[in-house]
């Protein structure tokens, strides 16, 4: 059995950051954390229509700040900014917090883009997860996507589908592969 690494915590650092930045005391932490986890879960089920790739949340001593990085900003904003504020009242209600306590975390929103879509990870998979629930080929999408990711910069790029592809009874795995890639250990 091969030893597994999780991908973003192994490059903590050089080149990523976290994705949660606050500090907290012992009695404090666990509350954060799974606050933290509940408005990303939410928000990544409300906002999947807008291209939403991640939700980074940062706390200071009296606020909150949430950024929200999609493809597709104009869902998310609304006409004026009507969508913000209601995300902002989505999140209160959320976290059960009266706008008139006199200790609750001002809560700041900031939506931003994503220059290209097709350069990042998560969106590719969900593209091609929501293409098959439409029931398109699967070797197809795989295709276009890895076709899309490549006209989009990108070096190299490989894609793998596992499962019982198209409802088959026995499970498999199908991989595509393009441009220059690192070996896999």
């Amino acid at each position: 059995m091969g030893q597994k690494i999780h991908p973003i915590g192994f490059r903590l650092g050089p080149l990523y950051t976290w994705t949660s930045r606050w500090f907290a005391n012992s009695r404090d932490y666990h509350k954060y954390v799974i606050e933290d986890s509940i408005i990303r879960k939410s928000l990544m089920a409300k906002l999947h229509i807008a291209g939403i790739a991640r939700v980074e949340i940062e706390r200071s001593i009296n606020k909150m700040d949430v950024i929200i990085f999609v493809s597709k900003p104009g869902l998310v904003i609304g006409r004026g900014g009507t969508g913000l504020d209601d995300l902002k009242k989505y999140l209160l209600n959320l976290l059960k917090i009266k706008e008139n306590m006199k200790n609750a975390p001002k809560i700041d929103i900031r939506v931003e883009p994503i220059k290209e879509p097709n350069l990042d990870a998560y969106l590719v998979a969900t593209n091609i997860s929501d293409q098959l629930i439409k029931r398109m080929q699967a070797k197809r999408a795989m295709n276009q996507a890895l076709e899309k990711v490549m006209q989009a910069g990108a070096k190299g790029a490989r894609i793998i589908l596992s499962g019982r592809i198209g409802g088959a009874e026995i499970a498999r795995r199908e991989k595509v592969q393009s441009g220059v890639l690192l070996p896999v250990c």
